[in-house]
């Protein structure tokens, strides 16, 4: 996608030293655009933990970057162990996201398997490198899946069609195109008339500050509502539909998504608005049934819901917001049950939220 009309991936090698892997530094979004450059596998946990990477398939890919940049760094004498103990390192950077899991098991099982070839560096930072282009074909094909649903509405109904994101679930979050994003850019490429209801999502304001911005720079209509006015707008015909991004999904088809994606899915639910999660298959696990029982729920500082940063005199600063001596409970995910989930889109198409529904669409994962 585009920023003031340049072609963007969220994460690329420098184009001068194939030993810097350079991100976009979503911290300073909107208001400034700058990239934050990755030299080691501190870097890439420091871009993990501190968001300046977000989005479960963005922290996925800087994950197996970051096992590359390890690998440039690790000393000859065990570098085997030192080697898983920067994958664990990596993994517990932010638990709820399950790619994260995936990219560094994935990078690890690689490198170990080619541990005596003499271009190992080279290899490891190519297999790094497809499994960043896996997540955009991934996200091309959950585009041209979700738009199927997004020309049904608008057939149907002969306007504009609205739809309701939470968070950021945009190519910001991804490397290109997004998960939730993609129907709604197809769309729109398409010559559909499409608006999106962008959520605020406290407390980081990822649906203000980052999809508010990257729908801009597209060209997308959109409007920034308070997160608790969803309701409000469901209950008065204003969302055909809701659209919303995955951090972990069970094979039964429980969703892990950014605090609030719960209470969208009850109001849609109750007024009867079509609830969607887009993912690609490395956001699925294929071990846990229970969501709200066994999906690890990351807890983050209380800073982020005390203070609000915002623009002023040419700075991003940072404002209190709650009395000082108040506590604060900062829970960054919750789960919405399957029986609230309309459809899952993913790569291979678009199924129920349910056991044998996904499992035909990924029958290799039976019996796993």
């Amino acid at each position: 996608m585009k920023i003031q009309g340049k072609h963007y991936h969220t994460i690329w090698v420098d184009a001068d030293d194939p030993t810097i892997i350079q991100v976009i530094d979503q911290r300073k979004l909107p208001f400034v655009f700058e990239t934050f450059a990755m030299r080691s596998a501190d870097d890439a946990f420091f871009a993990i933990k501190e968001m300046v990477v977000r989005g479960a398939p963005l922290i996925g890919v800087t994950a197996a970057y970051g096992m590359y940049l390890a690998l440039l760094q690790l000393k000859y004498e065990n570098w085997e162990e030192d080697l898983n103990r920067v994958a664990e390192y990596l993994k517990s950077s932010r638990p709820t996201a399950v790619n994260l899991a995936f990219a560094v098991d994935e990078m690890l099982a690689f490198i170990l398997a080619n541990k005596d070839d003499a271009e190992l560096n080279e290899k490891a930072l190519a297999k790094a490198g497809e499994l960043k282009q896996q997540e955009i074909e991934f996200s091309d094909k959950i585009g041209e899946y979700g738009l199927e649903l997004i020309e049904a509405i608008y057939k149907k109904k002969g306007s504009t069609v609205n739809i309701l994101t939470h968070c950021n679930a945009g190519w910001l979050a991804c490397i290109d195109w997004g998960t939730a994003t993609a129907p709604i850019y197809k769309a729109h490429l398409k010559g559909i008339p499409v608006h999106v209801w962008v959520d605020e999502t406290r407390p980081r304001n990822q649906g203000a500050r980052l999809t508010a911005y990257e729908l801009g720079e597209q060209g997308v209509p959109h409007t920034v509502i308070p997160d608790n006015a969803g309701g409000h707008l469901m209950q008065h015909g204003m969302v055909d539909m809701v659209i919303v991004g995955s951090d972990r999904t069970t094979v039964t088809g429980d969703v892990a998504n950014k605090i609030g994606t719960y209470l969208k899915a009850l109001a849609a639910h109750d007024n009867n608005v079509p609830f969607y999660v887009a993912l690609p298959s490395s956001t699925f696990d294929w071990e846990m049934n229970d969501g709200v029982k066994e999906i690890p729920i990351e807890q983050r500082a209380g800073g982020e819901v005390a203070e609000i940063e915002g623009w002023h005199d040419e700075q991003i600063k940072s404002v209190r917001l709650i009395p000082e001596n108040s506590e604060v409970a900062n829970y960054g995910f919750d789960v919405t049950p399957a029986r609230l989930v309309s459809g899952l889109i993913s790569e291979r198409g678009i199924c129920k939220a349910d056991k044998q529904s996904i499992l035909k669409m990924y029958p290799e994962k039976i019996n796993r």
